[in-house]
Order: C-alpha cells, then sequence, then structure tokens
C-alpha cells in the first residue's frame, strides 16, 4: 500500500466517524428544537454558539488547522439551526392538520 492509498483509508475512517458523529449531533438537535419549541425559545443563540466555537477551538492542537475547525463549527451550527427550523415548521404544520 503507498502513501496515497493509505492516507486515503485514514480518511474514510475519519469519514465514517464524521458520519456517525453527525447522526448523534443531528438526533440531539431534534431535542433541542423541542425544548426551544416548547418554551419559545429562538433558534439562535449566539452567547451558546460562541461559547461551542471557543470550547471546541481549545482541543484542537494544531494551530495551523483551527481557522478551518472554527469554519467546520459555523457551518455545522448552520445545518443545524437549518434542520431545528424546519422541525420546528413540520410540527406546526402537523398540529393545524
Amino acid at each position: 500500500m503507498n502513501k496515497l492509498e493509505k492516507a486515503r483509508l485514514e480518511i474514510n475512517l475519519a469519514d465514517e466517524n464524521i458520519a456517525r458523529f453527525f447522526e448523534q449531533r443531528m438526533h440531539a438537535a431534534e431535542a433541542v428544537a423541542a425544548y426551544k419549541a416548547e418554551n419559545g425559545l429562538p433558534i439562535f443563540d449566539a452567547a451558546r454558539e460562541k461559547e461551542v466555537i471557543e470550547k471546541n477551538l481549545a482541543k484542537i492542537a494544531d494551530e495551523k488547522l483551527k481557522p478551518y475547525y472554527e469554519d467546520m463549527l459555523v457551518q455545522l451550527m448552520r445545518i443545524s439551526k437549518e434542520y431545528q427550523r424546519a422541525i420546528m415548521e413540520n410540527n406546526g404544520k402537523n398540529e393545524e392538520k
């Protein structure tokens, strides 16, 4: 196995883990959406997002990767908010029927 093949195997393994953790995170976002809907809270929480970014950036040891990881977190939270919004909208439609 050459270096490229070995690197690709590592990427494949990382992608499998990311997929599993993505599902876990999005299922947790469902619970967050339900709580927010029940308690009349907004989807966007700037303080929470700042806290998530700061806490998780501190876990990245390789300084050159931090801006890329931060971007990934921002995108992940954007996706989570979109998902929460879709859940809340669908719940509202289901209640009207």
